[in-house]
């Protein structure tokens, strides 16, 4: 029998309080951890009340970590491997049709950031793959197969690198003498084009998170989650999203504006035009975002980049099932 991993089960994710208080967890209801890694959330959730929980990861790894913590809290968690983007059938095929609040934890986990194997870091060796699951094209595949110019937008579009097309040309150079196939030759190939200054953040960083978001469609996924959820969520429910960098939590912010008809007019004299516009279906808790604490920064620098953003769903149909 293989021991349980305890570590992961006793990790806590960012910002738990804040989400916590979000949820509102109650007893009897029945909660969404989206994006399971090692169950912080699902665990936060069990405890604060007597609430059942189902955990979704794409990673099949994950199914481990959840497995122990179900022994924890006999017949209240659930665990199913897929994409939250398909969370209404992943959990249809369960019997769940509907739910009192859903979690999302953006981005890469810890554990898949520290497992060199997973190919998600740009300080440890490792195979360049970076995919959360086991499907798609890894990281590897896409810098030695697409095109130059295509290799520049995803690293401008998806990494914010200014340096776009510099990078993308040093690729190609490199790729032409040898498959590119550890994640520290593609560390290097970039570090010798953007530099950077000591203190400053890795010039690596943002190309490996441009290809993290490709290889895995992250940004797509996230749309899809979040239109799920709207679904999913019963009248009262809750749903708590924290992002790590400026793209995700602008798909969020998005998406919680337009749900909530606080869209933007092009000018404040202009009336909204109520007969086309559907009701709103969720109502945000709070306005902008929650960011982490200075004490859980200084435990945890890892969380001094997150986001909290919050809404709570309303007695109006969802956007997706609206006539527009």
């Amino acid at each position: 029998m293989t021991a349980p991993t305890h570590a992961p089960l006793t990790h806590k994710p960012v910002m738990v309080a804040e989400v916590l208080r979000a949820l509102s967890p109650r007893a009897g209801a029945l909660y969404i951890d989206a994006t399971f890694g090692g169950g912080g959330y699902a665990r936060a959730m069990l405890d604060a009340a007597d609430c059942l929980v189902c955990g979704i990861d794409r990673d099949p790894r994950a199914a481990e970590r959840a497995e122990a913590l179900a022994r924890q809290y006999p017949g209240r968690l659930q665990f199913v491997v897929g994409r939250f983007g398909e969370m209404l059938k992943l959990l249809e095929a369960r019997g769940i049709t509907r739910a009192d609040g859903v979690a999302f934890d953006l981005g890469v986990s810890s554990m898949q950031i520290d497992d060199p194997a997973r190919g998600f870091s740009f300080r440890a060796d490792g195979p360049l793959d970076m995919r959360m699951g086991e499907d798609g094209p890894s990281a590897a595949e896409i810098v030695n197969a697409l095109p130059e110019k295509t290799i520049a937008d995803i690293l401008f579009k998806l990494g914010e690198e200014r340096r776009a097309r510099a990078v993308a040309r040093a690729i190609v150079k490199a790729r032409a003498e040898r498959k590119i196939t550890r994640t520290l030759e593609l560390a290097e190939i970039v570090r010798g084009v953007v530099g950077g200054k000591p203190g400053a953040i890795d010039p690596a960083t943002r190309s490996f998170q441009a290809l993290r978001i490709y290889a895995n469609d992250e940004l797509g996924e996230l749309d899809r989650g979040l239109s799920a959820a709207e679904i999913l969520l019963n009248p009262g429910g809750r749903l708590a999203v924290v992002s790590f960098h400026s793209l995700e939590d602008r798909v969020v912010k998005s998406f919680l504006r337009s749900r909530s008809g606080a869209e933007p007019r092009a000018s404040r004299h202009m009336p909204i035009a109520v007969r086309n516009n559907p009701q709103p279906s969720l109502r945000q808790l709070f306005r902008g975002a929650l960011t982490p604490s200075a004490e859980e920064v200084s435990a945890n620098p890892r969380a001094r980049s997150a986001r909290l953003r919050a809404a709570e769903r309303t007695i109006h149909p969802a956007f997706t099932e609206q006539a527009v």
